[in-house]
């Protein structure tokens, strides 16, 4: 590309936006505040399925949402007005390389509950469809990102059988977002319902970009703030934040030993927790409360906690939820 070129490039794209990175900031800041509510769960400190349930669960959505829409509002502005393939790779090189890196680092510390498709996985998967998008109609990607939100509705609000089915269940399937019940992990994020806010920042930018927008935005003058630094460098952040956070937690734990958990409120926490991934909170309210009646009527709740029952196999256990899904309905 010829001098000239590289000018008229470079005047042709879209300016630094403040206020973007200062959203990404503070998504971050949240995101933080976030997880060490979950670290503080993980130490013991608050009771298990907390960070998962009620308005936490709702923080978290929110968090997420923001990301995503953020993601695809700057891919578009990064692309525009050609694709800039060097930065491109380079950038997903490095979220695909710290996602494989979260991934083996909780395989390692926590095999039970192991990240095998968050947040950082599912961006970088979604960066690569994005970047399809970006050179398509734009009708197109309004079109789909319409039935995304479509199909978020109806799995919502609507009948989620009609779009879920145990066939994803599996961890190699279960990163598309139509498994009935997904292998737990403490970080899930897949593609459905997740594409849905990074393809409406993807048709936002796409928009905006056809008029002076964000040159608009740009003039705001965010970009000084000190969340606006350091959402420029969020990927670090991502990286480094939780292990200071444990850490932090785990001072905590030593100097002020966290209190001694309730057993039948730590098991109706995460049986909620659980039970809501494919059924309605009043439903799973009932059957949760009518399987701990069970539990402790059999003396089978401390021996469940410590994991000395094989939930699988043992057949008292399958027979009162059996019993307690029946009453539930």
């Amino acid at each position: 590309m010829t001098m000239p070129a590289l000018q008229a490039d470079a005047a042709a794209r879209p300016p630094r936006i403040g206020l973007l990175d200062t959203a990404r900031g503070i998504a971050l800041i949240a995101m933080a505040s976030y997880h060490f509510t979950w670290d503080m769960e993980f130490m013991g400190y608050l009771a298990p399925g907390t960070a998962e349930t009620g308005w936490l669960k709702i923080y978290a959505r929110a968090i997420a949402t923001t990301f995503l829409f953020i993601v695809g509002v700057s891919l578009v502005l990064s692309s525009t007005p050609a694709i800039r393939w060097p930065s491109f790779w380079k950038r997903f090189g490095m979220i695909a390389a710290a996602a494989a890196a979260i991934s083996i680092a909780t395989r390692i510390a926590m095999p039970d509950g192991w990240i095998y498709f968050g947040i950082l996985h599912c961006i970088a998967v979604l960066t690569l469809i994005g970047i399809v998008f970006i050179r398509l109609p734009l009708a197109v990607t309004l079109i789909v990102t319409l039935a995304l939100l479509t199909a978020w509705i109806i799995d919502n609000f609507g009948t989620p059988d009609l779009l879920r089915s145990s066939f994803f269940d599996p961890r190699y399937l279960a990163w598309i977002g139509l498994a009935a019940m997904p292998e737990r992990s403490n970080d899930y994020v897949p593609l459905f319902p997740w594409a849905t806010p990074f393809f409406a920042g993807l048709s936002f930018a796409l928009i905006a970009i056809r008029t002076r927008l964000p040159h608009r935005l740009a003039a705001l003058g965010t970009g000084s703030w000190w969340p606006a630094r350091l959402g420029r460098h969020s990927l670090a952040f991502y990286l480094i934040h939780q292990p200071v956070l444990i850490a932090i937690a785990y001072g905590i734990s030593l100097l002020v030993p966290p209190p001694m958990p309730d057993p039948a409120e730590t098991y109706l926490r995460q049986c909620n927790s659980t039970c809501v991934m494919q059924q309605g909170e009043a439903l799973c309210h009932s059957f949760c409360q009518c399987t701990l009646g069970k539990l402790q009527a059999q003396s089978l709740l401390i021996p469940l906690q410590a994991n000395e029952i094989n939930v699988q196999k043992d057949e008292r256990v399958q027979t009162l939820v059996t019993e307690c899904s029946a009453e539930a309905e």
